[in-house]
């Protein structure tokens, strides 16, 4: 496992430039440490946290996500606050497990606490993975216990396969007015809600340029509630969807992983593709955040046995907070 150690490192070592290759008033501004009297003082609110890109290989794309490595001793009050603070579309705070998984995690967007959630998923398994020295990890979510697998990709990248739960799923009862607040008039598949700790609710379009073209109206998308409306077009392995969840703080998903297992089962419960098949799914192009998802279903509509969702992560940034 010490190719993902290095991994992690690296890519820290990476985001921070040589003092030598700076002039020198700037070279005395990064020397300075804000938290200098609180380590002398021997505080321990000091908090250290990793930033990742989440299903991309490129750094500064796919879906943003904040890791703190021990969120011991801090309320979930104090870790929405944080949440907030940073502002990203999630944010994760690892904690000593309890029913014998690697690490546990609660997860926060700016504005609520989620039981489940794609990306800080993946995002927590590799960073748990290069500090335990494993590659599989399984992680206690709110949503019950997520096995993840990983691999190196390209001696920074890490790529992760996790096991999703299956969702439950039924028709979505405010459909019109869902369909109003995006624009469009219809859905080619049913408009259902599946529930894998988020309410994803999924719209099908005529193709990939409606799903492009879409300006929903966000307030009307906040007042139908805590749901993430998934709006996606495509055929055979190849879809392209965007997420919008502005009740949840997060306007515009980069990437949505809870997402992309629903999505599978959704299109293998109506026929568009064969359960057991594999899809990539795209997302994040219109806010500059590209991003690319791997997802599979596997059994029959009758009974969903497995939901597989896959995809790589990078370090990019590491920081601390003096709380």
């Amino acid at each position: 496992m010490r190719a993902y150690t290095a991994t992690v490192g690296s890519c820290v070592a990476r985001a921070c430039p040589s003092l030598d290759a700076v002039d020198e008033p700037l070279a005395l501004i990064s020397s300075l440490d804000p938290f200098d009297s609180a380590r002398r003082g021997g505080s321990s609110g000091l908090r250290r946290y990793l930033v990742l890109d989440v299903f991309t290989g490129e750094p500064l794309q796919g879906n943003q996500l904040a890791v703190f490595t021990d969120g011991s001793g801090l309320s979930g009050a104090e870790m929405q606050r944080v949440a907030r603070e940073l502002n990203l579309s999630e944010t994760v705070f690892f904690l000593a497990p309890t029913e014998g998984g690697s690490v546990r995690i609660r997860i926060f967007t700016p504005g609520d606490e989620l039981p489940f959630a794609g990306h800080p998923v993946l995002g927590s398994a590799v960073v748990a993975g290069a500090g335990l020295g494993l590659t599989a990890v399984v992680l206690e979510t709110a949503a019950g216990r997520v096995p993840v697998t990983l691999q190196e990709m390209d001696g920074r990248a890490v790529f992760g396969r996790m096991e999703q739960p299956i969702p439950s799923w039924h028709e979505y009862e405010h459909a019109s007015e869902l369909l109003a607040a995006l624009g469009v008039e219809r859905s080619l598949l049913p408009v259902e809600v599946y529930v894998n700790g988020p309410h994803h609710v999924y719209v099908m379009l005529e193709d990939e340029r409606s799903v492009a073209r879409l300006e929903p109206d966000l307030r009307a998308l906040v007042r139908l509630g805590a749901v993430e409306a998934n709006c996606f077009a495509g055929s055979g392995s190849r879809w392209k969807t965007r997420m919008f969840a502005p009740a949840l703080g997060v306007a515009e998903d980069p990437a949505t992983g809870s997402a992309a297992g629903p999505l599978a089962v959704h299109l293998a419960r109506h026929g568009r593709i064969a359960f057991g098949e594999e899809i990539e799914i795209r997302q994040g192009e219109e806010i500059g955040r590209a991003s690319l998802l791997y997802a599979q279903a596997d059994g029959s509509a009758e009974s969903v046995e497995r939901v597989l969702v896959g995809g790589s992560a990078l370090v990019v940034a590491a920081g601390e907070f003096c709380l």
